[in-house]
Order: C-alpha cells, then structure tokens, then sequence
C-alpha cells in the first residue's frame, strides 16, 4: 500500500536485542539506543519478546525497539531465544542481536570497583565461579549474535559511540553526540569541536544549586535568567547549524561536539542538553554523553 497524508504507511518494525556478559555494558548500549530514540525495555523474558514486539508496533508508534536479555533470563528462554528470533523474522520484523563480552579478569575487575552483586553470586558461589556459569549459560545466545563486541578496552563514551556509529544508525544520515566534561579532568580525545563555557556565570556558587546538574529545573532555571548564557547558546547554535552540514557534505557519518566548564556538572551539562535538543528537532541521531555525571 502506498503511503499518503491521509493513509501513512507506518515504518517498517526494527529491534535490537541487546544481550552479553554482566558488567560488560549493556546498560550503557541501552542507553545509547534509547537516545537514537529507540523504545527500550531491560530484562525482559524472553518467551515475552513476541508479545512485546506485536504490542509496540501494532500502532506503529514504536518502529525502533530494543531489548535487554541476558542471564537473568530462565535457562529455558535462553534456549529458546533462536526460535523466537526465527519466529519473529518470519513475520518480517527486521532484528539483530548485539552480544557484548570482556576479558573476565576484565569483568573481575570491574565488579571490584563498583562493588555491585553479580546475579548468580549467592551462598557459596565465588564470583569467578559465576562468571564461568554466566558464559555457559549464554552459549545458545552467542551462538546467533550478528555481532559480539570486546568492551575490554572501551570506555562509556567510546562504547556509546560505538553502539550509535556502528549499530544505531551507520550508514546514514550525520550523527551527533554532545558531551559535557569538566576541564580538570582534561579535553576528550575524540572530540571534533570543542566550545568553553567557563566564562559564564557558575551556579556551583550557590549553595542550593551545588550538589544538582545541568539537567535539574532550578539549575536551567538560573542559567536561562542569565543574558550571556542565552547569548553564548544562540552563538554556538547558530556555528553548528551553519557548518555542520559541511561536515556532511564530506560524508561524515559522526560528530562530538564537547562543552566543558570546570567541574562538568551545570554549565556544559546545560549547554549539552539544549543544543542536543534544539537538533533533535530536525535530526535523528542526537546523542547526548556527560562525562563527569556517569
């Protein structure tokens, strides 16, 4: 059927399962993907995944899913997870399935420093131990990955880029990643443009503001009453507007514009999150990453 006003046609569904080792990233791939304006769900069963998908697209209001199965799954539903995916290419819902994995003294450590609970650790189960029945375990999901990742040497914002350059939305038309950081921790090293904004008025001084970021009401409250905040804004707005699409012109498929201050947390959080979303308003791949809230 063609598409028209008064009939549209809706988009063909997309859905990204989104399934690895505990502690390799998979929360922060959900995140990206949500930001490429994917409908995301974490955990889910998967003998539900038909269920869900059916429910989402039945309007066609959520083309782009994404879902988060791992082994907190049942060992069934992991076992069945080939025939599902089978099931559901055959009612021609386009899928694929991302696998992220690392090095387990990789995994070892990062559980170490962040001192979370791994799901199978319980009474006797040391954490290596849990980690080996992890793999075993997913084995029937690795098995039909398209695509496995190493996050052993990523970081959040490398992996981010990844998932949006890579999987989210490669191929297209120019993506955009906004990042806050702050100066003191240093200029990220993949940034194509660099903006400072540590020239504008502080909320940090104020002692009710302080322990907030950029993205709370009270902090872009204060910032918006502020003539230089809107000034320096519409200036750098106006910079991109006019030469991002040079940039696409080249065939660029990738731009990090990064806004420092000096601890990271209000000014470029606020800058970051307005500019992302003054090009969302036009664009599909916007992204925003702030370093120092992660």
């Amino acid at each position: 059927m063609a598409s028209t006003p008064d009939n549209p046609v809706p988009p063909a569904p997309r859905l990204i399962i989104v399934s690895g080792m505990s502690g390799s990233g998979k929360t922060i791939a959900l995140r990206a993907l949500e930001d490429l304006d994917y409908y995301c769900v974490d955990n889910l069963p998967g003998a539900l995944l038909p269920a869900f998908v059916a429910e989402t697209t039945r309007t066609g209001m959520h083309p782009r899913l994404a879902v988060g199965i791992d082994v907190r799954n049942r060992p069934q539903d992991l076992n069945q997870l080939p025939a599902i995916l089978a099931d559901l290419a055959q009612r021609g819902i386009e899928h694929r399935l991302i696998f992220l994995d690392a090095r387990d003294e990789v995994l070892l450590k990062r559980y170490s420093d962040t001192r979370r609970r791994h799901p199978l650790t319980g009474e006797g189960v040391s954490l290596g131990e849990a980690i080996a029945r992890e793999r075993k375990l997913l084995k029937p999901v690795v098995a039909i990955a398209e695509r496995t990742i190493d996050t052993a040497d990523l970081n959040v914002h490398q992996l981010r880029r990844l998932i949006a350059t890579e999987l989210g939305m490669a191929g297209g038309p120019l993506s955009l990643l906004f990042e806050s950081f702050a100066y003191k921790r240093g200029v990220p090293a993949d940034a194509d443009f660099v903006f400072d904004a540590r020239c504008l008025p502080n909320p940090h001084w104020e002692a009710s503001l302080r322990p907030l970021s950029g993205r709370d009401a009270a902090v872009r409250a204060w910032l918006e009453g502020k003539p230089e905040v809107g000034q320096y804004l519409a200036q750098v707005r106006d910079f991109l507007d006019a030469w991002l699409p040079r940039f696409e012109a080249e065939n660029r498929s990738y731009v990090t514009i990064c806004i420092g201050c000096t601890g990271g947390r209000h000014r470029s959080v606020y800058l970051a999150e307005c500019l992302a979303a003054h090009f969302r308003g036009w664009r599909e791949q916007v992204l925003t990453f702030h370093r120092e809230l992660e």
